[in-house]
């Protein structure tokens, strides 16, 4: 014979707590790892950004007539 219908309904509630547990928990662990990753983006976004700058100033710098950074003598010389 079955259980008590009412165990199984139990059991069930129990199994679907379990899940949005884990499906909570879950959650918040990726929002932490995406607020990671934003964070990491708008770093490496700064970075990226200062040495197209750099680059560009090179450029200028070259195209100027100036003599290359790399290919100065250091000062001690």
């Amino acid at each position: 014979m079955n259980k008590n219908p009412g165990e199984n309904d139990d059991a069930q509630i129990r199994q679907l707590q379990e899940t949005v547990a884990h499906l909570t928990r879950l959650t918040e662990e990726l929002n932490e790892v995406i607020a990671r990753q934003d964070g990491e983006i708008a770093r490496l976004t700064r970075r990226v950004d200062m040495l197209w700058r750099h680059a560009a100033e090179q450029q200028a710098d070259a195209e100027s007539g100036a003599i290359p950074l790399a290919d100065q003598r250091p000062p001690h010389w």
